[in-house]
């Protein structure tokens, strides 16, 4: 049984998902948007907003940690330049996964855009605008509501039986 084991296997072993991990980061980096599995996508976005969260820091200490996960020095460079400014005031959520309608050739797998968030851009969506309520019904006299005067003339004691209501 495979309880509690996180994550997806994507059909490869550990080093060589750790390779496609730092790939899709490198191209990603690099080109800003890429098109790949949605569910490389969803795996790829964490490693890819923890090395975004270490540029933020600028430290020696955060480039070295960078290093060590994506041993690229030209991304890492680029990352601690551009996109750790460019995310500074942001608290986490630098990516968006859009998906695509078309699936891959060969295999029909799902696709979707993995993209990096402009500065000052948001991921929420705009929802349509709702359509007007509906009118309300007219109510007529039969089933308006009863007037004060009229809750004070059931409740006064009639001289009648007090359990049955009186039909007035």
């Amino acid at each position: 049984m495979r309880h509690l084991k996180a994550g997806r296997q994507l059909g490869r072993n550990a080093s060589h998902r750790l390779a496609l991990m730092r790939n899709l980061t490198r191209a990603l980096i690099e080109h800003g948007r890429i098109i790949t599995t949605v569910e490389k996508a969803k795996e790829v976005r964490p490693f890819v907003e923890k090395l975004i969260t270490l540029a933020k820091k600028g430290s020696l200490h955060a480039r070295r940690l960078a290093l060590a996960k994506l041993p690229d020095r030209e991304a890492v460079e680029r990352l601690f330049k551009d996109l750790g400014p460019r995310f500074q005031d942001r608290p986490g959520g630098y990516t968006r996964i859009i998906k695509r309608h078309e699936r891959r050739l060969g295999d029909a797998g799902k696709t979707a855009f993995l993209e990096l968030l402009k500065a000052g851009e948001t991921k929420v969506r705009s929802k349509k605008a709702a359509p007007p309520p509906a009118p309300a019904p007219a109510v007529r006299e039969e089933e308006a509501p009863p007037s004060p005067e009229a809750s004070e003339a059931e409740t006064a004691p009639s001289s009648e039986n007090p359990e049955t209501p009186s039909a007035s």
